[in-house]
């Protein structure tokens, strides 16, 4: 059996005024999400704040209700439709109000159950993880950046200095229908898992997370490092952060140890 320990931080950063990025869990269901919302006005904050609250409680309800007696496949396919269901409310939003028109949000969605993790994500809103001192991306940016990387255009060092970072290809609530991409990936025992928006991972390198991620410190600590690393690198946009550590269950690991005579 696997305990996750969970938090999470945001800041509206040093620039911006409002705070258009939203965050939740619920540590019974193993549910995160974090979205990064963009739009005139306060359109953005509006997006990401109704991605998280509908998938929160949409979501959340089914996986409460399903239990731990749901298949791998179960919880894609939930997670697939509340993102559509989330992606419908919000375009239906910004063209019935003139002021939300054009809104849309990135979104991570992670739901953490035994070892595994069934990961969603729509554009450049990442999710990393710290397994022993390695730390990986595991979601690929919906970006015109990526696609430049992947079609050889440029280089990851030509990457760091683009003008086009924060061009998006896929967003909730743009357009009518949004694809999710979803994973699923195993968790061992001591991994940090990190999701945050790219005021984050714009503001501050790999290495610096890395070494922030091994520190010996609360997770709670650890997001306010992060963040205020993000603040004191130019803090250009609002700073998101969601941690969670992966633990073995003391009780049931001594359980079987007994069982085994170990």
């Amino acid at each position: 059996m696997m305990m996750y320990e969970i938090c999470t931080l945001t800041d509206p950063g040093l620039v911006r005024k409002n705070n258009e990025d939203a965050v939740a869990f619920a540590a019974d269901s193993g549910l995160c999400l974090l979205a990064d919302g963009m739009g005139g006005y306060n359109a953005g904050e509006v997006a990401s704040s109704m991605a998280v609250a509908f998938i929160d409680t949409e979501l959340g309800r089914w996986l409460a209700e399903a239990g731990r007696q749901a298949t791998t496949k179960d919880v894609r396919r939930a997670m697939e439709i509340c993102v559509e269901n989330a992606n419908h409310s919000i375009f239906n939003a910004a063209h019935s109000n003139r002021q939300y028109a054009g809104m849309g949000t990135t979104l991570v969605v992670g739901v953490f159950q035994e070892n595994r993790l069934m990961l969603g994500h729509i554009g450049d809103s990442r999710c990393y993880r710290l397994r022993g001192k390695e730390l990986q991306q595991i979601t690929k940016d919906h970006s015109l950046l990526q696609e430049q990387l992947d079609g050889g255009l440029i280089t990851p060092e030509q990457a760091l200095i683009s003008l086009n970072k924060n061009l998006i290809t896929r967003a909730l609530g743009v357009e009518d229908t949004v694809l999710v991409e979803v994973n699923e990936h195993r968790v061992s025992p001591g991994d940090v898992y990190m999701m945050c928006s790219d005021g984050l991972s714009d503001m501050i390198t790999s290495e610096d997370i890395s070494a922030i991620l091994l520190a010996a410190s609360t997770l709670e600590f650890k997001a306010r490092q992060l963040v205020d690393a993000a603040n004191e690198g130019g803090g250009r946009d609002n700073i998101s952060v969601l941690l969670v550590h992966a633990t073995e269950d003391a009780t049931k690991r001594g359980l079987l140890s007994r069982m085994l005579g170990k």
